[in-house]
């Protein structure tokens, strides 16, 4: 609960709170990310680390336990890893069927600059041709496909894509209205 004094408001944290802040600041995360994560003042963090001489220990004793423990961290990076895992398979399953022509493939519009790429370099000409046949009256295609029809490079059709899809690409990165406006 706050207290206030002489205007200032204090946030009083229990010594439980302090333990797990110096666990995972001599652990080796930032001031400010331990400050965010457990509300707490970062002044408050650097005062008390100075008045009980706070270490990170010597790099060189080999790895610091995190602060949630070895065995959580294991677990936490499991669930993170299987989820990447499932998530990356299930997306190679789609390229691999709009690689093969498929249509109406739930897919992030930013990965057909890369299906169209990988088709014309691994099919051929025939294909190029045809994709840009079937999709050129899509909003995107100016930004995939020059006036003699070749493909530009693939990192000018990505940014392409992220910019004429880009409240998709927002709602993805998880950035609601009005914050960072400038991405893309």
């Amino acid at each position: 609960m706050p207290v206030m004094s002489q205007g200032i408001h204090r946030k009083i944290r229990p010594d439980s709170v302090w333990v797990e802040v110096r666990k995972a600041w001599e652990g080796g995360e930032t001031a400010r990310s331990v400050a965010k994560r457990y509300d707490v003042g970062v002044h408050a963090l650097w005062k008390r680390r100075e008045a009980e001489a706070w270490k990170r220990p010597d790099p060189k004793q080999g790895p610091v336990e995190p602060a949630e423990g070895w065995e959580a961290m294991a677990e936490r990076r499991m669930a993170e890893f299987e989820a990447k895992l499932a998530e990356v398979r299930e997306l190679a399953l789609v390229l691999w069927r709009a690689m093969e022509g498929e249509r109406g493939l739930e897919m992030e519009a930013w990965h057909m600059g890369f299906i169209l790429h990988q088709r014309a370099e691994r099919l051929g000409p025939q294909a190029a041709a045809e994709d840009r046949e079937r999709y050129r009256d899509a909003g995107w295609a100016f930004g995939v496909w020059d006036a003699e029809g070749r493909l530009y490079p693939l990192s000018e059709i990505d940014w392409v894509m992220v910019r004429q899809f880009r409240d998709d690409w927002r709602r993805w990165a998880g950035l609601p209205p009005g914050a960072a406006e400038d991405r893309p």
